[in-house]
């Protein structure tokens, strides 16, 4: 039996990550777009916990996206996103997610504490994706942004990291109140995996 366009056309590939709220953003936007994404739990590989040693986001996306390539032979996706604060010289940047000890909670609140009383509350969310083909292949970068300010207090249940606090600009409530549907179609990290998207398509 012969397969259909659809079915050679048809995209498989690992997005290197345990995170769910990554998980279903990117299966979110490749609904339609003949693009199956596993996560690491889906392909039976257990978490690498690829030391983050870079100095950029591209660097640590690499770095990730190799390690994974390695163990699976398969297309990868790895992505590291990070919260750039004005007032805090862009920390925590590459950093955001080990800033501090503990919980999405724990830093979050960490971070209101640095900026207690500071009228400069002007930030972003930067996301940078690498793309390999192949263990050995030449990487492709994807990255996306979004500006907004950091909130006086966390508000919101959805999303994750530091959404609770991140009020994205032209809107008043923080993307955890925005909901998954809004937040994948604004965010950083949205942005970044539709260009992967795009690509895709295009071969």
């Amino acid at each position: 039996m012969g397969c259909s366009e659809e079915e050679i056309n048809l995209v498989e590939l690992l997005l290197a990550t345990a995170n769910k709220g990554k998980i279903a953003e990117l299966q979110t936007l490749c609904k339609s777009a003949n693009i199956i994404v596993y996560s690491i739990n889906d392909v039976n590989v257990p978490n690498l916990d690829v030391e983050e040693t870079g100095k950029t986001f591209a660097e640590n996306a690499e770095l990730k996206a190799r390690a994974f390539a390695q163990a699976t032979q398969l297309p990868v996706l790895a992505d590291d996103s990070g919260l750039e604060v004005d007032a805090l010289g862009g920390a925590p940047g590459v950093k955001s997610a080990r800033w501090v000890a503990g919980s999405d909670e724990d830093r979050n609140a960490a971070l209101l504490t640095e900026l207690s009383g500071s009228t400069n509350r002007n930030a972003r969310f930067k996301t940078v994706v690498c793309y390999l083909a192949t263990p050995d292949s030449n990487p492709l970068f994807f990255d996306g942004e979004i500006s907004g300010t950091i909130a006086t207090t966390p508000t919101g249940s959805e999303g994750f990291g530091y959404d609770p606090i991140f009020i994205p600009k032209g809107f008043t409530e923080s993307f955890a109140q925005l909901g998954v549907e809004t937040k994948n179609r604004l965010s950083h990290r949205a942005k970044a995996f539709a260009k992967v998207v795009a690509h895709l398509q295009k071969k």
